[in-house]
């Protein structure tokens, strides 16, 4: 059976992910940002940023780290660049909040903050990129699941690098751009490339090999899951074009965003019947709580991708906009995250707990790692949130939109509880448990990095069934 190490930083990257995530919502919580606050006003601005970057970013970063050396069957390329990267995304995102909360007048501190976090940002961005790409390029051919993390690496790429442009003209030191006029034109394809490109399309091709693994489904024909990339990337390209169209002195009307949605719904669709067709082929016909608290997310996506190019056709409508923006943020890629975070830090726990001391004595099943039913409670409290919050805001209600943080609040604190349970082994008897010394620590796996199967090897799902 090939091995491969398991991330020594990739709990530190879920856990920086959730605290920021806990952050948001805070805020949030707080009236602070939309609709209290103009869609793109600092006050939102701080709040997407921490959802996007400190968030959703960092924990798809920390899954890549972990999952593209298993799935290419390669070792991860200079893993000693993992905390450097954190740190310096961490430090980046910090440094921005701090320019936004100058330009909303709440502090003194320099303007000159904004620039230096727009590199911040790229450095540490630049750091993950070079390390998966490297990895991914290290097995020959470059399979279909590599197009779709290497197509949404690029797509980091420039996002990362139009937002240092965004944060040094804010600052008022982007004289070097010229007369190019990026704001406020290239700010939805600034986010369509983050959200759509980096984060989206990853995550379909990321979901599309969890969800074969842990439910033991069989392969999808590599031609029907190609159309997702094929009109993914045409979405994306035509975000590129649109935010690269003042360079080229082209002016474009509000209408051209439409495009780039247009495809990119399309790619969901297709991606939809497909992940229903795994759901409707698995072998493992007891569905974990990571695959039901995927359904949800699901159909987040089903609902918001779809209307958001209708939404933004009809015209001004920001709470529209921002309901179905949040439905998506929240609802899938946020719901998505937390229900396969269950299952991986639980699978690599066991893996770097119990997976070599099999045939040496009982172990447990992966699924006995988390507290069940508790933790579906707390899914439930959180997409309950999610809907009464994408509610208030399509309607238009602040204040009831904030109370709706609420149960999010309470939920993401509840499964982050769940997950240092499971790190602390505390659903297991105490007979069952290794000796203290041997134990997972909370935030890194252990130094002498266990192994563990690849995830191509059917045998390596079985542990959770």
């Amino acid at each position: 059976m090939p091995m491969a190490s398991l991330s020594r930083w990739t709990m530190s990257y879920f856990a920086a992910a959730l605290a920021s995530l806990l952050a948001a919502e805070l805020l949030m919580l707080a009236g602070i940002g939309y609709p209290g606050a103009g869609l793109a006003e600092p006050a939102t601005l701080i709040v997407v940023h921490v959802t996007a970057i400190g968030w959703l970013s960092l924990a798809m970063a920390g899954a890549l780290l972990q999952f593209v050396p298993v799935l290419v069957s390669r070792p991860l390329a200079l893993p000693q660049l993992a905390l450097p990267a954190l740190l310096t995304i961490i430090a980046g995102l910090a440094l921005l909040c701090a320019g936004f909360a100058a330009l909303a007048g709440w502090t003194d501190w320099p303007f000159a903050l904004m620039p230096l976090a727009g590199l911040g940002l790229l450095f540490g961005f630049l750091l993950l990129g070079f390390m998966l790409v490297a990895t991914l390029l290290s097995a020959r051919p470059v399979t279909l699941f590599a197009g779709f993390v290497l197509t949404g690496l690029a797509c980091l790429a420039v996002t990362a690098l139009s937002g240092a442009a965004f944060a040094s003209i804010l600052s008022g030191h982007g004289e070097w751009l010229g007369s190019v006029a990026l704001l406020p034109d290239g700010l939805p394809f600034h986010a369509l490339l983050g959200f759509g490109g980096w984060l989206g399309l990853i995550a379909f091709g990321v979901s599309y090999r969890l969800l074969v693994m842990f439910m033991m489904a069989p392969e999808l024909p590599a031609g029907r899951v190609r159309l997702v990339l094929v009109f993914g990337g045409l979405g994306l390209g035509l975000a590129v074009a649109g935010l690269l169209a003042p360079a080229a002195g082209i002016g474009i009307g509000t209408g051209f965003t439409i495009l780039p949605l247009g495809a990119l719904a399309a790619a969901s669709a297709f991606y939809g019947r497909d992940i229903l067709t795994l759901y409707r082929s698995r072998r493992r016909k007891a569905l974990e709580i990571n695959m039901l608290a995927s359904i949800p997310a699901f159909a987040a996506l089903g609902i918001g991708l779809p209307l958001l190019p209708i939404v933004v056709a009809a015209g001004a409508w920001d709470s529209g906009i921002a309901a179905l923006t949040f439905l998506l943020a929240f609802g899938w890629l946020g719901g998505l995250t937390l229900a396969q975070l269950v299952k991986i830090v639980s699978f690599m726990t066991w893996l770097e707990t119990y997976a070599s001391r099999l045939g040496r004595g009982p172990a447990p099943r992966v699924g006995d790692l988390v507290a069940m039913p508790r933790t579906g409670w707390w899914f439930a409290l959180y997409y309950a949130g999610v809907a009464i919050g994408a509610a208030a805001l399509t309607a238009g209600l602040a204040d009831g939109f904030r109370l709706a943080m609420l149960p999010c609040l309470i939920g993401t604190a509840g499964i982050a509880c769940e997950l240092a349970r499971v790190r602390h082994l505390s659903e297991i008897k105490a007979e069952h448990r290794p000796p203290v010394h041997e134990r997972p620590r909370l935030l890194l796996a252990r130094a002498d990095e266990r192994r563990m199967p690849h995830a191509d090897n059917r045998t390596a799902a079985t542990p959770g069934a």
